[in-house]
């Protein structure tokens, strides 16, 4: 009965909203404005924390673990969203994982295209490591799930240091929106539509090729990626991005999980402490990292 009336929240509060008809200033204060009602779980310390020049929030649940980072990239399209606005996802992982996260405010298009975004997740990880942080995960929702993919591919390409894992919740992999639920899952996604994605994208990739593998990280060599599990719901015109990075991944021999939530949409764990099956996505993501934090730890104690 709850999952049937957030659906139909979602449907009539979030759909219409996010749809080219409103402009993306609009779209953000409306966006901000209602997850500004979904506190992190209490017991949840929020900490205003600059990654070098880019602002952003550190948030802690009891006794973090030393030595340990999740770098948390939000959604919203590369259009929209902030740090704040996802409080309520990254504190159930705090929670779940034992660590800290920390969430950067990176630029946001159209204002700030391609490659603001990734160039800033790159320095808030580089950033990390000068601090002293060992071993760092990544996670991240929607666009903020692409482009977690997309850093992690800077990151190996500059040889950089491995992230421990990918965590990724509804990942936006394809800017060129080619999948078959595009098409076959749009009546039936109660959040997404195919044009407002598509102004996003643009927006995005400022003349570049939808598909360049930066941007849409499913046409990317994957080769070398860190274990990676994603959670999907299968109600969302999304779907196809996860199912076919599950076919990449698994063809360039990386570990990949994907596990898909029946009758969700996209970016359900937004209502974690109201959903059973956001609760429990947000705790096997962040316990998922933490085993895998932990594993570095092991092979790699120095």
């Amino acid at each position: 009965m709850l999952k049937s009336f957030l659906g139909r929240a979602v449907r009539v509060g979030v759909k219409p909203i996010l749809r080219p008809n409103f402009s993306v200033a609009f779209q953000r204060r409306w966006v901000n404005g209602l997850t500004a009602m979904l506190p992190p779980p209490r017991g949840t310390k929020v900490h205003r924390q600059p990654m070098g020049a880019l602002p952003a929030e550190c948030l802690t649940f009891g006794e973090p673990a030393a030595d340990l980072a999740i770098l948390y990239l939000h959604g919203g399209g590369y259009n929209i969203g902030s740090a704040r606005s996802y409080r309520v996802v990254t504190g159930r992982i705090a929670r779940a994982a034992g660590v800290c996260v920390y969430t950067p405010d990176y630029r946001l298009a159209p204002e700030h295209p391609h490659p603001a975004a990734l160039e800033d997740a790159l320095s808030a990880y580089r950033w990390l490591r000068q601090q002293g942080v060992r071993h760092i995960a990544l996670a991240g929702d929607s666009a903020g799930g692409g482009l977690v993919l997309a850093t992690a591919l800077a990151l190996r390409d500059a040889g950089d240091q491995r992230p421990a894992a990918l965590a990724l919740m509804s990942p936006w992999t394809d800017l060129a929106t080619r999948g078959e639920t595009m098409k076959t899952h749009v009546k039936r996604d109660p959040s997404q539509s195919p044009d407002g994605l598509a102004r996003w994208a643009r927006g995005y990739a400022n003349g570049l090729p939808l598909d360049h593998p930066l941007c849409s990280p499913l046409y990317a060599d994957l080769r070398g990626l860190p274990p990676i599990l994603v959670h999907v719901g299968s109600e969302e015109i999304l779907l196809s991005d996860s199912l076919r990075l599950r076919e990449r991944a698994f063809a360039a021999g990386v570990e990949i999980q994907v596990r898909e939530f029946e009758g969700l949409w996209h970016d359900f764990q937004l209502h974690t402490g109201l959903l059973r099956e956001a609760d429990e996505s947000l705790t096997e993501l962040g316990q998922f990292l933490r085993e895998r934090l932990d594993g570095c730890q092991v092979r790699n104690p120095a």
